[in-house]
């Protein structure tokens, strides 16, 4: 079975870590792993080698099972491979039996198990093992070889196993990059812990007994230290991942024979104590011998443990392959925690610190797991200064790692560290670290609310030690002022919900004390000199706010999450718990809270917006009424006491909470809202009579103004979430907007509360038509929606600008509404009440948008104060916030339909110009668009085009024609390239929205051609070089067809030398740019060729089946034209080829705008000639080569 050496081939050998990434691959063999000797070296035998290992799959039944009767059935043997890949086994009983097999015979077993490796990388060649014996080392090096052959097709690699030199020989096939350790599926997925588990669970039964008998361990790490220095990956990545468990199984040996030797040097002592002045006996001799031998076998381990080391890891931890270092570092650092005595040192550590700065994410997460484990240890951070000290300033940066999961697992080390290491993290550090409680990441914000929590707001003994005057809260109001000191501090972050949330899982039970926050609100200043400040009472209420919404909704803030998750059983409990407990409390102290800060309108909008938050079932069941009096009387004083639209309309939605039909309360609310509805009119009334009794009504002081203002603004707040057409407001509002067109003078704080009041009186109307209402209320409703747009329309040119804005926005959002209303399906309301924008009314709001958002206004120079340009910015900002919002608002007519499509060419006309401002709304509107009609979309697209191209081209000397490195024309192109850019990867999807684009650029370049040769200059011949841009989103058939579309323009050959017609050339070029030959031809010549005799005087077209979208026939014929081109192909090379009938419809179906319904073919109706095939040309043209006349024509856009 074992023969002699035989000579082996001189190679050079690889460098450290020069490896190349290939793969083994699973060839049709299975098991297969003979025994043979020598290596092949004639082309026979060579061919016989490839031949047995295609076959061995039809002989490993008979090879490699043997078949026994037991009990009366037939029970094989199978390989261990098999078994550990199956995993049905228990390992332990699965590696007994080999080592009784090893005793047996240790030659056989060891082959097995070196086959079992090779066949873990995904081997499944032949091994050919020779004897080593005696020979020189560099004969030795001679024989580690690892090589190609190319005759057979196989690939070798022969590697010292000692005392053998096993090759290696298998199939290569380099299209299946697959082995067990990567495979998918329910068979592999257990496959890479079975192949760990059964590792260790081999030297841990090999450590009493085999371990040491200077063979099994030489040859598995001999073994597994060729394999690894392979070139190829599967072999790589599953000896180094064996080689590491191996070294892991053996630090534990080792851990155990340590505590065995130390145990044993222990009773020898006692011994020797014992019986001192004796002669030695037998029981001490016993235990000298015993210390010896252990002091053996740890010397024999600690070589194993270096030779796998420097024969391994040493190689492979920087390896190309990603999965094969992280597999080092995972291992060096369980190595360290295991066993720090021989572990723990910088020798070791560097390797760790270094992978730090790995650019894969999976190699730097497991050093920092690694990390962790080392820095949870008290008694071992000690010894990690010079570490710290190196490698600090990287972990601290490492939160901000472009993958989450490392930023998460750097943020859990460094609290590790800070807990752990005496002042490693300065102060500046740490606030750094605590702002990432803001951040959008949930898992991070909540490691670093951890973070915080534990370093900042957590000290030990809180909760035993009080402090004085702290009552019963005493330590939850420390924590609480220290969370408060902490979020006015930070001042980049005013996002309180962010913390809440941060700090939610760690301190969740302090933040649900809301028997403390409100009691340290309601606390006066004379019972405790430590009263919270202003600025600390409107934090702490902040966070009252945020920790109930946390409660009572149970997921992150809009921003952190990408949805809300789905509670579980135990989950749903406590918010239910939670929103009890949060009723019960606020019941009976938000009331007082609302009369302690009624004058403050910030602290008053938070703490109304608590009630949405309750369980409005307990004011009936626990007969709390005069709590809900309490709190209605305290609302309607803030109603009368408040202007400020935040707080108004916080009441309102206050009033609408409580306010519903199906909870017990709802009368008593209804009458508290009735009693306030009928004093807000009757004050309104007052105004209005006293405004109207006066001959110069406008004439008002500023006092009459003001309570106009605040007594419109409360009636608008509240209009807003309650029907109050009852007491006839539309008609009292109508007549000031009316007084205000006629004279325009009414004051802009009056405008303003009335054109919202009457829009939501209208709504309202609009929400009550019914199925039932009769024609004539439909009619009224009808003349009283015109009016009121007639209305808005007049104010888009009103002297101030507020009102300006605000009339676009209503008339932007009345439209939207009008068009799209169902009326509860009532067919004839819809059609009375519905109402399109005429074309008047679409230009005017266009000019608005245009006016109001893209025309920038100029600044003057001015020398500002810090807080003057403080100011000034806030402003800047607001008023690109209602830029945006005024974009975004007529963008929504476009995509719902509401104002034609092609009116987003003006918008469209900023997107490179205001990308930074408006770039998100315009790309978003784009999309849209796009879903909604591609056609449609593409031609917009080409039309803006078309409109910046006219404008460049007025604006250009005509006699020295288009300047092409102009600024105009150079954002023209800028703008096309992103337009391209929107339409992604995908060629197939977007392929008609191209074509069409490159339909109408071609017609608008050669539009104004005089004569009919079209020899003369076209005007407009430079938008070729626009379109371009597009040109790389076509696929290569379409290429072919837009193309053949351009011929139809150039009837004759053409003189194209002169720089007029080089846009012509470029257009040409990308559109052949796939074309090697013509490109070639294009290039060398510079000009067109004739269309009768060039090569692409007619258009061959290649269809795949299934691959190209289908278009409406219908949209098909309807466009198709009655003109023709030529259809001849005449071939470079002159190679006849197949002329196959072609499907009319095809073409006609997937692009019908360049290849309409009225396709012909030259061809014969009886009978289809068809032409010698040469082989060449079948070789080329491997799908159905379709000729057609491509027939172009005008559109009706």
């Amino acid at each position: 079975m074992i023969a002699e050496p035989n000579a082996a081939g001189n190679l050079p050998s690889q460098k450290e870590n020069a490896v190349h990434d290939e793969t083994v691959p699973e060839s049709a063999v299975q098991n297969g792993s003979c025994v043979r000797n020598g290596n092949p070296k004639t082309p026979r035998e060579k061919r016989k080698v490839r031949e047995q290992c295609e076959n061995i799959r039809r002989n490993s039944s008979s090879s490699r099972r043997v078949s026994q009767l037991q009990n009366g059935e037939v029970v094989e043997a199978v390989t261990l491979f098999e078994v550990v890949s199956m995993g049905k086994r228990a390992m332990q009983s699965v590696v007994d039996d080999w080592v009784e097999a090893y005793k047996q015979d240790r030659n056989v077993a060891l082959l097995d198990l070196i086959n079992f490796f090779i066949q873990c990388s995904g081997c499944q060649g032949m091994v050919t093992a020779e004897m080593f014996q005696s020979l020189h080392k560099k004969d030795v090096m001679r024989k580690m070889t690892e090589t190609f052959d190319e005759e057979t097709g196989l690939q070798y690699k022969k590697f010292m196993a000692y005392p053998w030199i096993l090759t290696v020989t298998w199939p290569v096939d380099m299209d299946n990059e697959d082995y067990p350790l990567i495979r998918t599926g329910p068979y592999w997925k257990k496959f890479k812990a079975n192949f760990c588990e059964f590792i260790a669970v081999l030297v841990q039964q090999c450590q009493c007994s085999i371990l040491y008998d200077s063979y099994l361990m030489d040859t598995v790490i001999s073994l597994l230290t060729g394999l690894a220095d392979s070139m190829v990956r599967a072999f790589r990545h599953t000896s180094t991942l064996a080689a590491m468990k191996l070294l892991t199984a053996v630090v534990s040996v080792h851990l155990n024979l340590d505590v065995n030797k130390h145990n044993a040097q222990r009773l020898y002592e006692v011994e020797k104590k014992r019986i001192s002045g004796k002669r030695t006996n037998y029981r001490l001799d016993q235990l000298e011998r015993k210390r010896k031998e252990y002091e053996q076998k740890l010397l024999e381990i600690q070589n194993m443990m270096n030779a796998i080391f420097k024969g391994t890891f040493l190689n492979r931890y920087r390896d190309v392959i990603p999965e094969i270092r992280a597999t080092c570092i995972e291992e060096i650092g369980s190595w360290i925690k295991t066993y720090p005595d021989a572990f723990l040192n910088d020798s070791y550590l560097k390797y760790i610190g270094w992978m730090l700065y790995d650019k894969q994410a999976e190699v730097r997460l497991k050093c920092l797991l690694g990390l962790q484990g080392i820095y949870s240890r008290k008694e071992l951070v000690s010894r990690m200064d010079l570490f710290t000290s190196r490698f600090k300033d990287r972990i601290v940066s490492m939160p901000l790692d472009k993958d989450h999961e490392v930023a998460v697992q750097a943020m859990k080390l460094l609290m590790l560290m800070s807990q752990n290491c005496e002042d490693v993290l300065s102060a500046e550090e740490c606030e750094t670290l605590y702002q990432f409680v803001y951040t959008t990441h949930r898992p991070l914000a909540v490691a670093a609310g951890e973070f915080l929590y534990k370093s900042l707001l957590s000290h030990e003994g809180d909760e035993e030690v009080q402090p004085k005057g702290g009552g019963k809260f005493g330590a939850s109001t420390d924590q609480l002022k220290r969370l408060i000191r902490f979020f006015l501090e930070s001042e980049l972050h005013k996002h309180v919900a962010y913390l809440i949330d941060s700090l939610w899982d760690w301190a969740g039970k302090f933040l649900k004390d809301w028997e403390c926050m409100t009691a340290l609100l309601l606390k006066n200043a004379e019972e405790d000199g430590e009263a919270l400040s202003d600025a600390h009472e409107s934090a702490l209420i902040e966070i009252i706010l945020a920790t109930v919404r946390e409660a009572a909704e149970g997921h992150p803030p809009v921003g952190r999450g990408a949805a809300k998750k789905i509670l579980s059983v135990k989950e749903k409990k406590i918010q239910l718990e939670d929103c009890t407990k949060i009723t019960e409390h606020f019941i009976m102290v938000l009331p007082q809270l609302l009369a302690k800060y009624s004058t403050d309108a910030q602290k008053v909008a938070n703490l109304l917006q608590i009630p949405q938050y309750y369980d409005l079932g307990v004011y009936s069941t626990g007969h709390l009424e005069k709590h809900l009096d309490a709190l209605l009387r305290e609302v309607k004083d803030i109603v009368a006491k408040h202007s400020d639209m935040s707080v108004l309309e916080a009441s309102s939605r206050t009033y609408y909470i409580l306010c519903r039909e199906e909870i017990a309360i709802y009368n008593q609310v209804d009458r508290a809202r009735t009693q306030l509805i009928d004093e807000l009119m009757r004050q309104l009334n007052q105004l209005l009579g006293g405004f109207w009794q006066k001959e110069e009504g406008f004439c008002m002081d500023a006092g009459e103004i003001s309570r106009m203002h605040s007594a419109l603004r409360r009636i608008a707040a509240f209009h807003n979430a309650h029907d109050l057409t009852k007491w006839n407001l539309y008609d009292k509002t109508l007549k000031l907007l009316v007084f205000e067109m006629e004279h325009g003078s009414l004051p802009v704080l009056m405008i303003l509360p009335a054109l919202q009041c009457t829009y939501f009186s209208l709504l309202w109307q609009l929400a009550e038509v019914s199925e039932n209402s009769p024609k004539e209320t439909l009619f009224a409703l009808r003349r009283e929606l015109r009016h009121f747009s007639q209305i808005c329309m007049c104010f888009l040119h009103h002297k101030g600008k507020d009102v300006r804005e605000k009339a676009f926005m209503i008339l932007c959002d009345w439209l939207l509404i009008l068009s799209h209303q169902d009326s509860n399906n009532n067919e004839e309301a819809v059609g009375l009440l519905d109402y399109l924008p005429n074309t008047s009314l679409q230009e005017k709001l266009l000019l608005f948008i245009q006016e109001h958002v893209f025309i920038e206004e100029e600044e003057e120079s001015k020398d500002l104060t810090e807080e003057e340009e403080r100011k000034e910015e806030s402003c800047k900002l607001d008023d690109l916030h209602k830029k945006r919002s005024l974009l975004a608002a007529y963008c929504k007519l476009i995509v719902y339909n509401v104002v034609e499509m092609t009116a987003a060419a003006e918008i469209y006309k900023y997107y490179v110009k205001t990308y930074n401002d408006f770039g998100d709304i315009i790309k978003e509107t784009l999309s849209r668009t796009r879903h909604n009609n591609k056609i449609q979309s593409a031609k917009t697209l080409i039309l803006c085009l078309q409109q910046l191209f006219q404008t460049h081209a007025e604006s250009q000397d005509s006699s020295n024609g288009v300047d092409f490195s102009s600024a105009s024309f150079t954002n023209m192109k800028e703008l096309a390239r992103r337009f391209s850019l929107t339409f992604g990867w995908d060629q197939v999807k977007s392929r008609e929205s191209v074509a069409m684009i490159h339909k109408e650029g071609i017609e608008f370049a050669f539009q104004g051609a005089t004569g009919v040769d079209g020899k003369c200059l076209p005007p407009n011949l430079s938008f070729l070089l626009i379109i371009s841009e597009f040109s790389n989103k076509l696929l290569k058939p379409d290429k072919r067809l837009v193309y053949a579309y351009l011929q139809r323009y150039i009837a004759e050959p053409l003189p194209c030398k002169g720089e007029e017609w080089q846009p012509l050339i470029w257009y040409r070029n990308s559109l052949l740019a796939s074309e090697d030959e013509e490109s070639s031809v294009l290039g060398s010549s510079g000009e067109w060729s004739p269309m009768g005799t060039s090569k692409m005087s007619s258009f061959k077209r290649k269809l795949s089946n299934g691959s190209l979208p289908e278009t409406s026939q219908t949209e098909a014929a309807s466009k198709a034209p009655d003109l023709q081109c030529a259809s001849q192909l005449a071939s470079a090379a002159g190679k006849s080829r197949k002329r196959l009938k072609s499907r009319e419809m095809h073409l006609q179906e997937h692009l019908p705008f360049l290849c309409p319904g009225g396709l012909r073919r030259r061809y014969c109706k009886d009978e289809i000639k068809t032409e010698g095939v040469s082989e060449e040309g079948q070789a080329e043209d491997t799908i159905e080569d379709i000729d057609v006349d491509v027939v172009g024509a005008d559109q009706d856009s």
